[in-house]
């Protein structure tokens, strides 16, 4: 008994941790959606370096607020650190790179890694691979996606 009680009380203060923070976007688009969910309707989007304010947290997500808008954002999008979009100081800093670059990073490739394998692999055709990336799919195009493979409800 002793255990759950102590064991909610931590979940309690670790969200009360996040709550009532003035955080920062750390993303170049924050989306921020009507429920904690990726699958949730986006209602609103927040820059990076935007400030907000987290009002409560759930599972990862966490309900913000910034001028005038609220809506829920995952916390790997936010950072405590003041964001300045200026070279020097100890803040967090913008290196410009393209959507393209940070969709390959995000996969854990660069443009330099990318051709560099395809310098030591010079057969292989990445014509369909190079077209893959291209595609989108809409919030929509998803939810409908996940529905229809009985996935979510």
């Amino acid at each position: 008994m002793k255990t759950w009680i102590l064991a909610g009380c931590l979940a309690l203060a670790a969200t009360a941790a996040w709550a009532a923070k003035e955080m920062s976007v750390q993303v170049r688009d924050g989306q921020l959606r009507n429920r904690a969910s990726f699958l949730g309707a986006v209602v609103g989007t927040v820059a990076y370096g935007d400030r907000v304010t987290v009002n409560q947290t759930q599972a990862g997500w966490c309900e913000v607020s910034s001028a005038g808008k609220t809506g829920w954002i995952h916390e790997s999008a936010l950072t405590p650190k003041k964001v300045v979009l200026a070279s020097g100081g100890a803040d967090a800093r913008v290196q410009s790179v393209g959507s393209e670059e940070v969709a390959l990073a995000g996969k854990g490739f660069s443009k330099e890694v990318e051709s560099e394998y395809k310098k030591q692999n010079p057969r292989l055709d990445f014509t369909w691979v190079d077209w893959m990336g291209r595609q989108t799919v809409s919030s929509a195009q998803l939810v409908e996606f996940l529905k229809q493979g009985e996935l979510v409800r």
